[in-house]
């Protein structure tokens, strides 16, 4: 027996709750979830989140669209955390060099290479 792919998910992963957004298909309706995120394994939330789809009767081979996204590389580059990382730019792309304004601390690499200027 098949069954036929009723419903489309959106997921969105944040740093502190997972959103998942559930469409009907035939009905239009919305059923919404949010769950804790599991920053050391995002899935753990994301799996939580299905599971309560699945134990309000909805199989997930009915899910025929799965849409994910998460804030959380966002939220780590605003908080200035994780990994330390470099950026070289090629000539032209001043743009995307600009976009250093906002940094709170240059470090020893900006003391030593000389910056051209805008």
């Amino acid at each position: 027996m098949t069954t036929s792919a009723r419903y489309r998910l959106g997921i969105d992963v944040g740093g502190t709750h997972t959103d998942l957004v559930l469409l009907d298909t035939e009905s239009g309706d919305l059923l919404i979830e949010k769950v804790a995120s599991t920053p050391k394994n995002p899935a753990h939330g994301v799996l939580e989140g299905i599971a309560r789809y699945t134990r309000k009767g909805i199989a997930p081979s009915e899910i025929g669209f799965f849409a994910h996204g998460t804030t959380i590389t966002t939220n780590a580059l605003l908080e200035m955390r994780g990994a330390k990382v470099g950026l070289l730019i090629s000539k032209g792309y001043r743009a995307v060099q600009e976009g250093r304004a906002g940094e709170v601390d240059c470090g020893l690499l900006s003391v030593l290479v000389h910056e051209p200027q805008p």
